[in-house]
């Protein structure tokens, strides 16, 4: 993958508007169920804030189409292979 397209965003960068903003499209694009916390999409963030912190998720900003999103582990390796296989692809 070219490392030089992805940047790791420490979430301490953004400001926290910012980063609610980023927490909340998060859970509403993984479908949780906002009323099960008892406090709603808020409950879920301040969740997905933790596993953030605890470094389960990561922050990725792609240089090329000026995106931003936040990744499981699992995504971001999916993801890593799947950019990889794409420029594979491209090289012939």
């Amino acid at each position: 993958m070219n490392s030089g397209r992805f940047v790791e965003v420490p979430s301490r960068m953004l400001p926290a508007d910012t980063l609610n903003r980023l927490l909340a499209e998060f859970v509403t694009r993984q479908g949780y169920d906002t009323t099960d916390t008892g406090e709603g999409e808020r409950g879920w963030i301040g969740e997905v804030s933790g596993q953030l912190e605890r470094g389960e998720l990561l922050i990725v900003h792609d240089l090329q189409t000026e995106l931003t999103e936040v990744m499981t582990q699992e995504q971001w390796r999916a993801f890593g292979r799947q950019v990889a296989d794409d420029e594979e692809e491209g090289d012939w």
